[in-house]
């Protein structure tokens, strides 16, 4: 006999937890159907920006458009150089910037007999070899001026203003670090007997460190030692603020230069060296060239070393290199070169009437020929545009 009570209790139950779990059911369903569809539109996207990113990363460009273009009037006999952005023109009379509407920012006027310049970031350093006078400039203007006391025979700028100064004294060859109004904030002295010949010079952009390559010779042996000095706290306990060093044995060390305030390269004879550190620089990796190295050229996070080449029909290698030390790729190339310039992920050559653009990894983005004489190019913020000074204008061009 069914108890009417109970089965009357059972069904009205029933329907209500039925009801409760197909409710949290369809919630649950719910959710993962929203967080599905959320991460399908993500990976969709994520997939169309890495195609659009790979389709621009290896794009070829065919033409260069001329979008803008200043009439300026360049002074004969001038050197023209890249400076932040900028066009620097320097001569025995003076030197001046122009922005890139050939524009004058500034312009100093000077005697010298053989004008040497450093830049470094947006700060330029110009002195006469064998002369006393340094001028400091910045994109803005003159930021200062050095006067020595001996003869000038090198010097390197740091971002700052400071400028390391190898000044000449008879069997003595000093080094002073001076700041961008004069003041001597340090000095060591160097001797053939003792450490050497500097033959290089080059300083951090936050004036902490600086890099000595020097030439000497040991037991009828030639020596190059690459020292670094240190003018920071770490440094001030010792000698002459000598922190490290490497001694190498029959080469010579011509060429230093820093990526930063911790990466630096040092390029010999039949090889280049890396090193690394803030405070105490260590040697990071070091590769023999085998071929005779033609030029020396780099950027913020790249240097390249040209050479003849020897095994294919191009005239020329470029062998490119990470701050790191890493070897990233071999570029050949027939075009005689001007000037190689290392911006962003870009490798430029060109010459005054020709231009290569390679990717890092050597993918040729352009190859073109300009229309007017190009004196100087000067890649601009925007990507794959550029500044080009000819005899008589500053143009502004884009790849397209």
């Amino acid at each position: 006999m069914i108890n009417v009570r109970n089965y009357l209790k059972k069904r009205k139950d029933r329907p209500r937890e039925t009801g409760r779990i197909s409710y949290r059911e369809k919630i649950k369903s719910h959710k993962f159907t929203i967080f599905y569809r959320g991460v399908l539109v993500t990976v969709l996207i994520a997939a169309v920006i890495a195609a659009l990113y790979f389709q621009w990363k290896n794009k070829v460009y065919t033409q260069m458009t001329l979008l803008s273009s200043a009439e300026i009037n360049i002074t004969q006999g001038s050197s023209l150089l890249p400076f932040s952005g900028h066009l620097l023109t320097y001569s025995k009379d003076g030197a001046g910037c122009m922005d890139i509407k050939g524009n004058a920012v500034w312009n100093q006027t000077f005697e010298m007999q053989n004008p040497m310049v450093d830049i470094c970031q947006n700060v330029v350093a110009i002195g006469d070899y064998n002369g006393r006078n340094i001028y400091i400039m910045d994109t803005n203007g003159v930021i200062g001026n050095i006067t020595t006391n001996k003869p000038v025979r090198s010097f390197c700028v740091a971002a700052n203003g400071v400028v390391a100064v190898v000044l000449d004294d008879a069997d003595t060859t000093w080094i002073y670090l001076y700041d961008a109004d004069g003041n001597e904030l340090a000095r060591f002295r160097t001797t053939m007997k003792e450490s050497g010949y500097p033959v290089s010079v080059s300083i951090s952009p936050n004036a902490q460190l600086v890099c000595v390559s020097y030439l000497y010779v040991d037991s009828g042996q030639v020596k190059s030692s690459v020292a670094f000095y240190n003018f920071g706290d770490v440094g001030q306990n010792n000698t002459n603020n000598y922190v490290s060093g490497y001694d190498y044995l029959n080469v010579i060390v011509p060429f230093t230069e820093f990526f930063d305030n911790r990466s630096l390269f040092a390029v010999s004879d039949d090889r280049i060296m890396f090193y690394s550190g803030a405070q105490k620089p260590v040697s990071l990796a070091e590769s023999l060239t085998g071929d005779t190295v033609q030029s020396v050229y780099y950027g913020d996070e790249y240097v390249g070393l040209v050479f003849i080449s020897t095994e294919s029909s191009s005239r020329y290698r470029l062998d490119v290199y990470h701050k790191s030390g890493q070897f990233k790729q071999s570029i050949e190339f027939d075009i005689e070169y001007k000037d190689i310039l290392f911006e962003g992920d870009q490798i430029i050559i060109y010459n005054e009437s020709e231009c290569k653009i390679y990717s890092i990894g050597g993918t040729e983005k352009y190859s073109g020929q300009f229309e007017k004489t190009a004196l100087v190019l000067i890649p601009q913020s925007n990507a794959y545009r550029y500044m080009i000074v000819t005899p008589d204008s500053i143009d502004t061009v884009e790849l397209q």
